[in-house]
């Protein structure tokens, strides 16, 4: 059992000791997980060898309310979601159902094995979209979508490159923003990735949901087939692209009008917004947090970037200028720090049909 805060970890174990009725010498409490935040997870066991998992985030540095609200509102609306056993928001410290430890990531062993786990997190996709609250949710408006994109020339640029942004980058951002304003509002998870759908019991669960807003259609979807540790190819993605349209259609969530390279693009134009996005946060998460791993992880979303401007030739200037500047500069610098910029090959993956 280790803790990066001893003290938090032993108010943790006396809340937990509470919550349960027990002694602290009656129960375990296990290391489970972190995340890139400043949130930890335990995995309690308690004597007749039940778990749960307990959440511990600092109140200074965590605001556990969002969390608890979309539990709660998703789980009444019938969503996939762990439920919350205990809640004490003051001191950051939640009681959930323990879902495992296994990530549906995991389960990519095999071409067959991936395209069915994609297939079924794209349809948990349409399903939050049809039924998760948004009414209370934040919106990802043109503010937000601007403070995320800066988040590249602010960390990305400055800090870690010490390069300028480049000629037309106020234009760029307008038109990333305005293509995810014009698509259809819905809920947004914000970070729908692989490692962040559990599978309990065969059957896929939603975490990490705090930060969900209402926003654009696409983005989910987006930050699910192009997120940390898959890079499909283009005819894979098409396919992807086009049923997910058809169902959003059928379902009555976008507008039959909506034809195939208009929504085409604003699936890529929301990838390049969120590869962007990424690049910088991810600069943020070493630079500020002193948090390892994260830079080995630019190529794999410079990558994402690159696939998503290619076919569009409103963006060739900002593509020309990634090539011509800001790789080899991203290049001198992991090199500097012993990093391997080499990024994985697109990875063919033959749809289902």
């Amino acid at each position: 059992m280790t803790s990066a805060d001893p003290e938090r970890l032993g108010s943790l174990s006396t809340w937990a000791a509470r919550q349960y009725d027990l002694s602290p010498d009656e129960f375990r409490l296990d290391l489970a997980a972190g995340d890139a935040s400043f949130r930890r997870y335990y995995r309690l066991t308690l004597p007749d060898g039940a778990t749960r998992i307990l959440m511990d985030a600092p109140p200074a540095q965590e605001d556990s309310r969002p969390f608890l609200a979309i539990a709660t509102d998703w789980h009444a609306a019938g969503l996939p979601v762990p439920r919350v056993h205990h809640a004490d928001l003051e001191a950051g410290f939640l009681a959930l159902d323990d879902l495992g430890d296994t990530p549906l990531q995991q389960s990519f062993t095999s071409r067959e094995t991936t395209s069915d786990g994609f297939e079924r997190a794209i349809a948990l996709i349409h399903e939050l979209q049809a039924k998760a609250p948004r009414h209370a949710l934040p919106i990802y408006d043109a503010a937000l979508l601007a403070r995320e994109l800066d988040l590249f020339p602010d960390w990305c640029l400055e800090r870690l490159l010490g390069i300028a942004p480049p000629p037309g980058w106020s234009a760029l951002a307008t038109t990333l923003i305005e293509s995810a304003l014009e698509q259809p509002r819905f809920v947004v998870h914000r970070d729908f990735d692989a490692m962040n759908l559990m599978l309990d019991n065969g059957a896929l669960v939603l975490i990490d949901f705090q930060d969900a807003v209402a926003g654009p259609l696409t983005y989910d979807f987006i930050s699910l087939t192009r997120g940390r540790y898959r890079r499909f190819d283009a005819a894979t993605l098409r396919y992807w692209q086009e049923a997910f349209r058809e169902r959003a259609i059928a379902d009555g969530r976008l507008d039959p009008g909506i034809e195939a390279e208009r929504f085409h693009f604003w699936c890529d134009a929301m990838a390049i917004q969120r590869s962007l996005k990424v690049l910088g946060i991810f600069c943020r998460l070493t630079l500020r947090d002193d948090k390892a791993g994260y830079l080995a992880r630019l190529p794999h979303f410079l990558a994402h970037l690159d696939d998503s401007l290619a076919p569009w030739p409103a963006f060739s200037d900002f593509r020309e200028w990634l090539h011509v500047t800001f790789t080899p500069a991203l290049d001198a610098a992991l090199a500097a720090r012993d990093i391997d910029s080499s990024t994985d090959e697109a990875m063919p993956q033959e749809p289902t049909a």
